[in-house]
């Protein structure tokens, strides 16, 4: 445990692995195979009430094959990367495949689309951290968290994560490609208590450099704070009112878009979205585009899960969809260009309209300002949205008393075309980066 980031296999190493599958897959008379081959590392510790509660470390690896005959596909894995482990899954992927039946869409994504000349995006910054250092990380947490005020009663923890990892892919165009990543951690969960209810809140930093997560201090006393602000928690009647989320919360909403529009859910006829290329979605001060060779930045990807080269683009425009999110399979399903996007979105971004969380609070005057939500009530294929709630109520632009046990309620077509501002305090801590976001009027159920 002395070297908790040194990968087990490097990127070289993985490079041979793959082209050990291409290679064996010709000799079974494939006309076309791909892989991904990954290894990777990880140090997690929990901190409770003082005590270390969880110390795990871990290693981990992976090679996935997938194998064409024509229009018959196959695929098998193995976490074995000795050679003859990986002969044996390409061998089995072939069995599979003399045995599927045709789709007209199976295969490689198009050569020409295949990321032959990629950057490096700065994605690999191992953490000199060992196990004890860890956990003195998360033990400060968890008593800064508990030193803001008596009323911190409890707690959930505090964790320190650390993880490392090298992905190499390649196929039968002669593209392999592959990289080193990390991603480190520190959270916390506290509980309060006051006149006999109590409230749990959280909170979180997470970066691939570990120079620039927030503090121990900073992260114990933020998750403090806001689980103080949390009790006397009152219930509201039901109304209809405009809604603020949050900006770590409003990423939600824009992920349901981009799951509208997400190239499985269209060619399935399973998306409220289906048929609204070039339509308006959103008002017209509303624009996201996808940037994904941000150097550092946790959604940075060269190329997709397929090989092909990730490139900027603007999904929404105007207010305007101009692209749906396509791999290989869902544009051949689709009739239309393949986006680059097996895998998902890479560092999508809402650009913001308006001022801060502040000036947001004050433009909707009263209202609801969400900070967590519940529940998973979303139908993809009507768009209607119904998800438990808590939050603040907001009167004359500032948080009068925390409200719980609630639901807000509407449609994501209505709800999307009603965002009035979306607020500059932007959340950089994922692959949808977003800040606060207004919407004009949303049902909220309550007493």
């Amino acid at each position: 445990m002395s070297e908790p980031q040194a990968i087990p296999h490097s990127v070289e190493d993985l490079k041979q692995a793959v082209q050990q599958v291409l290679d064996r897959a010709a000799g079974q008379g494939a006309s076309a195979a791909e892989a991904a081959v990954s290894s990777d590392v990880g140090l997690s510790v929990t901190a409770r009430l003082g005590e270390v509660e969880t110390l795990e470390y871990h290693k981990d690896q992976g090679v996935g094959v997938t194998v064409y005959f024509g229009k018959r596909k196959g695929s098998a894995s193995t976490s074995d990367l000795r050679p003859e482990a990986i002969d044996e899954a390409v061998q089995a992927a072939c069995r599979i495949a003399r045995y599927t039946a045709e789709d007209g869409c199976s295969g490689l994504a198009d050569a020409e689309l295949m990321a032959y000349d990629y950057p490096d995006l700065d994605l690999d910054h191992p953490w000199d951290i060992n196990a004890e250092r860890a956990i003195e990380l998360a033990m400060n947490t968890e008593a800064a968290a508990q030193a803001v005020d008596a009323r911190i009663t409890n707690s959930d923890g505090a964790s320190v994560n650390s993880f490392r990892g090298a992905s190499v892919y390649g196929n039968s165009h002669g593209f392999i490609g592959g990289y080193a990543g990390t991603r480190h951690s520190l959270s916390c969960t506290v509980i309060g208590e006051q006149d006999g209810g109590m409230q749990r809140d959280y909170w979180y930093s997470v970066s691939r450099q570990p120079g620039e997560l927030d503090s121990a201090e900073s992260v114990g006393r933020l998750a403090a704070e806001r689980t103080l602000r949390r009790l006397g928690g009152r219930k509201l009647s039901t109304r209809q009112a405009p809604v603020l989320f949050a900006a770590d919360i409003a990423r939600s909403l824009i992920g349901h878009f981009v799951g509208g529009v997400r190239g499985s859910a269209l060619y399935r006829k399973a998306s409220f979205l289906l048929d609204h290329l070039g339509e308006q979605i959103f008002p017209e001060n509303i624009v996201m585009h996808e940037l994904p060779h941000i150097p550092g930045a946790l959604g940075s990807a060269p190329f997709d899960s397929e090989g092909v080269r990730t490139t900027a683009k603007d999904l929404v425009r105007d207010g305007i969809l101009k692209s749906y999110v396509l791999d290989h399979y869902s544009a051949c399903k689709l009739g239309m260009a393949n986006t680059g996007n097996a895998g998902g979105v890479r560092n999508l971004i809402v650009e913001p309209t308006a001022g801060d969380l502040d000036s947001l609070l004050k433009e909707m005057g009263t209202g609801l300002f969400v900070t967590e939500l519940i529940g998973h009530g979303i139908n993809m294929v009507t768009g209607d949205y119904s998800r438990g709630a808590s939050g603040f109520w907001v009167e004359n632009g500032a948080l009068a008393y925390p409200v719980e046990e609630i639901t807000i309620a509407g449609n994501l077509r209505n709800i999307f075309r009603g965002i009035r501002a979306v607020g500059s305090d932007v959340d950089l801590r994922g692959s949808i980066r977003t800040g606060s976001i207004l919407v004009d009027q949303m049902m909220i159920a309550g007493e």
